[in-house]
């Protein structure tokens, strides 16, 4: 068990319960934003997160995860070729005054290229001909990012295209944008890395990504970028600090100077002020529970699953776990029974109850011990 989790559990142990500093405040000019641990899933920071805005670019992320998970389940390659139709060369090549990978009408480019096209170069035109080459068209392909977004749980998107060009239907919320992030890092490792490439030249022309922390901050390995009018400069970004990753989103900044200020400040503080600390262990005895008319005495009561928080660093010692079970348990108990709950109480988050099961089965005695049993409690009562 390492410091972190011996600190938590001690305090468990003899339900310390100490004031601290308050966490430090912290102000975003975003007009939307969210920050997440991508482990524990954690809320650090939200303003409006749930509010659903125009998403820009950032919903382009929608747009790879449907083509990833094409990959994934193999009716796709990455050597497969798509054809650029007139409709995505229009609507989404250099005369949309658009972000472009400059495709030509009728070329045939590989699904690996339009990936970084996507990515690196959030190509419009790179959106519209994966959409269409996918689903026939860019508003079936929209239907189905909404079927996709629901099924998620993404409860607070609306897709009407595959590139984030202003349309009222086309919305998402901060939070959702992070909790799209979380999944295409988990169920996309394999991809991941072109997140955070820096340039990517096709048909002759170099570009570079767009997300200013990967140029600015250790460690930023991701996610995306978006800019329009109604947007303003807005940003979907992860890093990892050691074994902590964060993720943030933001829109609604003035300048790409403000999108990149904000974006940093917001993340550092999240490394600064938060830590993940392994509350429990899985296995972890946490109470001995009075067993009536059981072959034992009494039963341990274990943790089926690491806990994991996260934690304001200043809030550790305020952190209060509480075990609650009715007693005694009645035998027989099978092993892994629910018999009662660790209450977890941290500071500005919300209470979770965590199941505390029998670490083994005890049988009923038998008839003669039942006699024993009884006749113990009219002498001496109640344990």
């Amino acid at each position: 068990m390492n410091f972190k989790s011996s600190l938590l559990c001690g305090l468990f142990m003899v339900a310390l319960s100490v004031s601290a500093f308050q966490a430090f405040a912290i102000e975003t000019k975003a007009k939307t934003a969210v920050l997440m641990d991508y482990d524990t899933g954690e809320i650090l920071f939200a303003k409006d997160h749930k509010k659903m805005v125009a998403p820009a670019s950032m919903s382009k992320l929608m747009t790879i995860y449907m083509v990833f998970e094409k990959l994934k389940d193999g009716t796709l390659s990455l050597d497969d070729t798509f054809t650029v139709s007139e409709n995505a060369w229009r609507k989404g090549g250099a005369a949309s005054g658009g972000s472009t990978m400059f495709l030509k009408i009728g070329q045939k480019v590989r699904v690996e290229d339009l990936i970084r096209g996507i990515l690196v170069q959030s190509g419009n035109d790179a959106c519209i001909v994966a959409a269409e080459n996918i689903a026939g068209s860019e508003e079936d392909f929209a239907q189905q990012m909404n079927i996709k977004a629901h099924r998620m749980g993404l409860m607070n998107s609306s897709f009407a295209n595959s590139t984030g060009l202003p349309d009222p239907n086309q919305k998402m919320s901060m939070e959702d944008l992070a909790l799209l992030s979380k999944a295409i890092i988990s169920e996309f490792p394999e991809f991941f890395h072109i997140f955070s490439e820096k340039e990517f030249t096709y048909n002759g022309i170099k570009q570079g990504n767009r997300n200013p922390l990967l140029y600015t901050m250790k460690n930023a390995d991701g996610m995306k970028t978006g800019h329009t009018e109604e947007a303003g400069y807005s940003l979907t970004a992860t890093a990892k600090r050691g074994d902590r990753r964060l993720i943030e989103a933001m829109t609604g900044m003035k300048s790409n100077k403000e999108r990149s200020e904000e974006a940093e400040k917001l993340m550092n503080w999240g490394f600064r002020e938060f830590d993940n600390f392994k509350v429990l262990e899985k296995g972890q005895k946490v109470a001995d529970m009075p067993v009536w008319m059981g072959q034992e005495d009494s039963v341990a009561l274990v943790v089926q699953d690491d806990v994991l928080k996260t934690i304001a660093r200043n809030k550790v010692l305020d952190t209060k776990m509480t075990v609650i079970y009715d007693k005694p348990a009645m035998a027989p108990i099978k092993q892994g029974e629910q018999l009662g709950v660790v209450k977890i109480e941290i500071p500005d988050m919300e209470t979770v109850n965590v199941p505390l099961v029998a670490e083994k089965s005890v049988e009923k005695v038998g008839l003669l011990g039942k006699i024993k049993r009884n006749f113990k409690y009219l002498i001496w009562g109640a344990e």
